[in-house]
């Protein structure tokens, strides 16, 4: 694509996205890190990392990951699924065996670890219902909120709670990478945090990235939608997605060493680990994982099932994000196989392995900086689309 083979245009277009957004009080700050046939052609920092204090966005900010968390779980079981230690086809009662939530109408559900990475195990986000829905009435945690919540309690409530669906029957986002992440430290014998680091982390070199912080002195202040943006609350209530109660947040959570570590939103890190992340999924998996198993991870699982929280049906799913199928339909310049993903605390990131792109743009403004008018800016200026 010609656009994208011009880089000093690229950078210059989405220099001015940026600039705009943080006049227009969009965001707060970010830091967007951009790959090009392996080059990292544009890094920037824009915008506060502290606006109260005066204290300027720098490429190395350190922040709160939510689901980007996700994609490296994922890989890590995946790395377990090549060793043969982990099956796509395994139950997850064969790991945890107190876990046995039923069905809907009652009776024993059967949920396999294919059914966990999909998001087709039935189960669900609190965030997605009522005030008085049946994950906030038991207290269940969304990974972002209750500090200090143990892994055997979080289990414990979600298992009391029947499943949405039949697992298989239907695309759900869902808690079920805490649940993948549970499954990961019980194969290996050791915290989930370790696991993580030993099979994706530590060999990527990502050493900004964990369930802890390495250096609270970068870790970026959270902002919550304005206009202007606000300072984050702890704990905090943010707008609903739909007809959902909120998003709860709890930006103390990650010093609570008693809080769960979420293998689906509790990660802490930086844009350029992300970065050398998913470049080395684009390029084949590097020391992490083979050719093959990235192309599964990239390639849609889910068949003909909808996933609910796009606005079309353009969008499949496979291990670890989404999978555009039809980019007319999703009225996007990204192209057919691109691979995306994001986080409530305000991130998006995508693959587009045809063109060879790897882009990682973290804020520090929920819900904006995931699914706001800046996501698509951005990606209108990379591309140089209209």
């Amino acid at each position: 694509m010609g656009s994208l083979q011009d880089r000093a245009s690229l950078r210059r277009r989405v220099d001015l996205a940026i600039e705009q957004s943080l006049a227009k009080q969009r965001i707060v700050g970010t830091v967007v890190f951009i790959a090009s046939d392996g080059d990292v052609i544009h890094r920037v920092a824009a915008g506060s990392d502290d606006r109260e204090a005066g204290r300027p966005m720098r490429q190395d900010a350190i922040f709160r990951l939510a689901s980007i968390t996700k994609s490296i779980t994922t890989a890590a079981a995946m790395a377990l699924i090549e060793q043969g230690r982990l099956s796509l086809d395994d139950t997850v009662t064969r790991w945890i065996p107190e876990f046995r939530p039923k069905l809907p109408l009652g009776g024993e559900a059967v949920i396999t670890v294919r059914h966990l990475l999909t998001h087709t195990a039935g189960l669900s986000y609190g965030l997605f219902q009522a005030a008085d829905g049946p994950y906030r009435r038991t207290g269940v945690s969304d990974g972002l909120d209750q500090p200090g919540l143990t892994m055997i309690e979080e289990l414990s409530r979600l298992a009391s709670v029947p499943l949405f669906h039949t697992p298989g029957s239907a695309w759900s986002y869902s808690l079920a990478i805490d649940v993948l992440g549970e499954i990961l430290a019980r194969i290996e014998g050791r915290p989930l945090p370790e696991v993580v680091e030993r099979l994706v982390t530590g060999p990527l070199g990502m050493t900004d990235t964990a369930f802890g912080v390495r250096d609270p002195g970068r870790l970026a202040v959270p902002y919550v939608d304005g206009p202007p943006p606000r300072r984050m609350k702890d704990p905090d209530l943010v707008s609903p997605i739909g007809a959902g109660s909120g998003i709860r947040f709890a930006p103390s959570r990650m010093f609570d060493p008693l809080s769960f570590p979420s293998g689906g939103g509790g990660m802490n890190g930086t844009a350029a680990d992300i970065l050398t992340f998913l470049e080395t999924l684009r390029k084949g998996g590097g020391a992490i994982l083979r050719p093959e198993t990235v192309r599964a991870m990239m390639t849609n699982q889910i068949g003909a099932l909808r996933i609910d929280i796009e606005p079309t049906p353009a969008w499949g799913f496979g291990f670890g994000g989404a999978v555009l199928m039809d980019p007319e339909l999703a009225e996007v310049p990204q192209a057919k196989g691109t691979w995306k993903w994001g986080g409530v605390y305000g991130h998006h990131w995508y693959v587009d392995p045809e063109n060879r792109l790897s882009v990682v743009a973290l804020t520090n403004t929920a819900l904006e900086g995931m699914a706001g008018g800046f996501v698509t800016k951005l990606m209108y200026a990379v591309y140089g689309a209209d």
